[in-house]
C-alpha cells in the first residue's frame, strides 16, 4: 500500500509545473486553432503560482488537504478567468476529501482524483462530448475508480487513468465544441484537439509519475 505524504504532494504539484512549463508553446499552439492562444500560458502561470506557494510550506508541518488548498488558492490567483476556477475547485475537492489525513493511501488518492473530476465537472457544468477538459477527465476518474474496484494497484488504477485520458483528449478531435470559447466555431473546431483536454493529460500523467 502507498503512503503519499505532503511532500510527495508537493513535489507532484512541481512536477506538473514543469510539465506545463516545457508544453506552453504546444497548448498555446492548440488554443490558437480554437480559442485565444493562451490556454498553454495560463497553465504554466498558474502551476508555476502553485509550485512557489508550496515551497513556502513546510510539509513536516503540513498536511495533504493543506497542499491541495494552497494549490486552490494560489491556482485561481494566478488564472482568474477560465480554468483557474475549474482547477481550484478541482483542488479544494481533493482537499475536502483528503480532510483529517496525515497520509494518503490508495484508496484515498483515488477518493482525491474522483473528487477532482467531478469538481471540474460540477463548476465548468459539462458532460462528456461537449468537447473539454471533462473529456479527459471524466474517463480517467472512471478507470481509476474501476481500477480499484477490481482490485488494481494504484500505479496500475493511475496508468489506466493517464490511457482513458488520452483516449478521451483524442476523442476530441472528432467532437463539435459547445462549450466556453471555441463553441463559436461550431463546426470548424472538428478535427481539432480540445487544448483544456490536452493539458488534462499532461497533468494526470505528471500525477501519476508522482504518485504512482
Amino acid at each position: 500500500m502507498s503512503e503519499i505524504t505532503p511532500a510527495i504532494l508537493a513535489q507532484m504539484f512541481r512536477d506538473i509545473a514543469a510539465a506545463m512549463a516545457a508544453a506552453k508553446g504546444e497548448l498555446c499552439e492548440l488554443d490558437g486553432v480554437i480559442g485565444d492562444a493562451d490556454h498553454g500560458i495560463a497553465m504554466d502561470l498558474g502551476f508555476a503560482a502553485v509550485a512557489r506557494a508550496l515551497d513556502g510550506i513546510d510539509p513536516a508541518a503540513s498536511d495533504p488537504s493543506a497542499i491541495f488548498n494552497t494549490a486552490a488558492k494560489s491556482f485561481l490567483n494566478a488564472v482568474g478567468a477560465s480554468s483557474g476556477p475549474l482547477y481550484a475547485t478541482a483542488f479544494m475537492r481533493a482537499g475536502a476529501a483528503a480532510k483529517g489525513k496525515p497520509v494518503l493511501g490508495d484508496d484515498d488518492v483515488c477518493a482525491c482524483f474522483i473528487a477532482m473530476a467531478k469538481g471540474i465537472q460540477d463548476r465548468g457544468k459539462a458532460e462528456p462530448g461537449e468537447k473539454t477538459m471533462i473529456d479527459a477527465w471524466a474517463p480517467a476518474a472512471r478507470a481509476m475508480e474501476e481500477a480499484r474496484a477490481a482490485g488494481a494497484s494504484l500505479p496500475d488504477a493511475l496508468d489506466r487513468a493517464v490511457a482513458a485520458a488520452a483516449a478521451g483528449a483524442e476523442a476530441t478531435r472528432a467532437m463539435v465544441a459547445t462549450k466556453g470559447r471555441s463553441a463559436r466555431l461550431g463546426e470548424r473546431s472538428l478535427g481539432h484537439m480540445d487544448p483544456g483536454a490536452a493539458s488534462a493529460v499532461i497533468m494526470i500523467r505528471s500525477m501519476a509519475r508522482a504518485l504512482g
